[in-house]
């Protein structure tokens, strides 16, 4: 089967949709590979590193349409291009269906397939193939990069010789792909990150990831179902937003940086931080709005622009993030191709097997035979199991107080009783031991005591930093055990060869730790 890919020509779009790497993935399974001249120049892929791949370079988009069997782009084809495809070809590309109605006729009336990878169904069998999520990905870890390069200051907090500088607060909107590459980037970076999205769910991936998940008081009738969509955020209830724009009213003039991600299948975005909230925001604050191209989360974004508000707050709603980085961007966007074309044909001859009754072919599928096929039904497998979080039980000031007072008073028996203890032993040696042995036995059981307090008293996660310290008090213990050795009695000279053994071992075991820890962090 002959695969192609045409140059791009939507203004800006970088991104190809089969790569050099991509294109002998597609040769091992038997397929030829066609691109048109300097289809991936702007990605930088040349014409040259397709021809090293074994890849024809067609001169013209037409030559390359008339030439193969299967055309792989990025973007939606335009009407010129839509009018080129014949009954026998399969289009795999980004279609956006719910908006592009007269697009699906004009392929319809041409009788061709169209898969569209948006419409992918996000089940664990389709991950590979999961477009949106690829090009989401790079969309939140760019968001952050783009916010850092508008904002000026830094995004971890340093105490340095010139003065302190406090961490930046970041604000992620919608915990998705996107959201969820915003927040793993935002917290690298050592700001302070905190992440809200209306599937409760997500609250343990978010908080996994070192930020703090944002919770609202709601009742279980206003929680959202998260199942309902297939994975993807649903339409929230007029109460639950009035209880999100009341939480980030209260949250935005804290905030310095603010991603917004929030989407929702086949609908404009909903807008979740108002000119009210930006108003409120300090100068020199950020907002990224990666909801732009569908009207925006920000009431202020403006598609493809940035603007700076009259307080002195950056709104940037490029719709191009996924472009901004076409290197990566064509890399994954073409395995996710390869992936699909694997699947579409099974066989070792190379022929297409459109499987309807295959849940991730029929949810991508939009025209096919002359019909349009689109909206696909629900897929027999659920792609996520609804989970319900409640908000953790934060104690009251006077809980707080009860518990610390109660744990007081529980060390402070335990303390005595282990007091009373050792001094009624004390009393019982005294009564049988003579007077130069008890002040060498006192010695050793305050030394028992307090070495006791010393070492339980550290947390576990400290023990193998402290080998150095215990190395310090074992030399202690050392020394005043050869000092006790000359007394002359014949008990404490065994006790104090004892003492010198036993720290000896540890002083040499704490070296030889102590070295191999370092070991660890050389380079070979």
């Amino acid at each position: 089967m002959k695969i192609g890919a045409p140059k791009e020509v939507h203004e800006g779009e970088a991104r190809v949709a089969i790569t050099p790497e991509s294109a002998g993935h597609l040769q091992k399974l038997g397929h030829e590979v066609f691109v048109e001249t300097g289809a991936g120049a702007a990605a930088g892929f040349s014409d040259d590193a397709y021809r090293a791949a074994g890849v024809e370079v067609m001169k013209t988009a037409p030559a390359l349409f008339k030439m193969v069997d299967v055309v792989a782009k990025v973007r939606p084809p335009t009407e010129t291009e839509a009018r080129r495809l014949t009954r026998d070809q399969t289009l795999i590309s980004f279609f956006y269906p719910s908006s592009n109605e007269k697009l699906m006729e004009t392929v319809k009336a041409r009788g061709a397939t169209a898969i569209a990878m948006d419409m992918v169904p996000r089940i664990s069998r389709a991950q590979k193939m999961d477009a949106l999520s690829s090009m989401a990905n790079i969309a939140g870890y760019r968001a952050v990069i783009e916010a850092g390069n508008n904002f000026g200051r830094f995004f971890t907090g340093q105490v340095t010789a010139a003065g302190k500088v406090p961490p930046a607060k970041v604000l992620v909107i919608g915990a998705g792909v996107a959201g969820l590459a915003a927040i793993g980037t935002s917290t690298s970076l050592g700001a302070i990150t905190y992440a809200f999205d209306v599937r409760p769910e997500v609250a343990e991936q978010i908080e996994s990831m070192g930020a703090e998940f944002v919770f609202l008081e709601f009742d279980a009738s206003e929680l959202p179902d998260g199942a309902a969509t297939g994975g993807y955020a649903p339409p929230s209830s007029p109460e639950f937003q009035a209880k999100q724009l009341a939480k980030f009213r209260e949250m935005a003039p804290d905030i310095d940086i603010v991603i917004c991600t929030a989407l929702i299948p086949n609908r404009p975005a909903p807008v979740l931080w108002t000119e009210d909230m930006v108003k409120a925001m300090k100068p020199g604050s950020v907002i990224i709005d990666l909801a732009a191209e569908r009207g925006g989360n920000c009431e202020l974004t403006v598609p493809d622009e940035r603007i700076v508000t009259d307080n002195g707050v950056t709104i940037i709603g490029y719709t191009d993030f996924p472009s901004r980085m076409a290197a990566q961007s064509s890399t994954l966007y073409g395995n996710n191709i390869r992936h699909m074309l694997a699947d579409l044909t099974p066989g070792k001859d190379g022929t297409i097997v459109h499987d309807m009754d295959d849940d991730v072919i029929r949810g991508a599928t939009v025209t096919r035979e002359g019909e349009i096929t689109w909206p696909p039904p629900p897929p027999k497998v659920a792609a996520i199991a609804v989970q319900t979080r409640e908000k953790p039980k934060v104690p009251t000031a006077e809980e707080k107080r009860a518990s610390e007072i109660a744990a007081f008073k529980t060390q402070t028996r335990s303390q005595v009783t282990m007091l009373a203890v050792g001094a009624a032993l004390l009393l019982l040696v005294g009564i049988w031991a003579p007077a130069s042995f008890m002040q060498h036995f006192i010695v050793f059981a305050l030394a028992c005591f307090v070495g006791f307090q010393v070492i339980w008293g550290v947390s576990h996660a400290l023990h193998t930093p402290l080998m150095a310290v215990t190395n310090a008090i074992s030399g202690i213990i050392i020394v005043g055990a050869l000092l006790q050795i000359g007394s002359g009695n014949w008990l404490v000279v065994i006790l104090s060869f004892v003492a010198v053994l036993i720290s000896s071992i540890n002083i040499v075991g704490g070296f030889l730790v102590t070295r191999r820890m370092l070991a660890m962090f050389q380079k070979s």
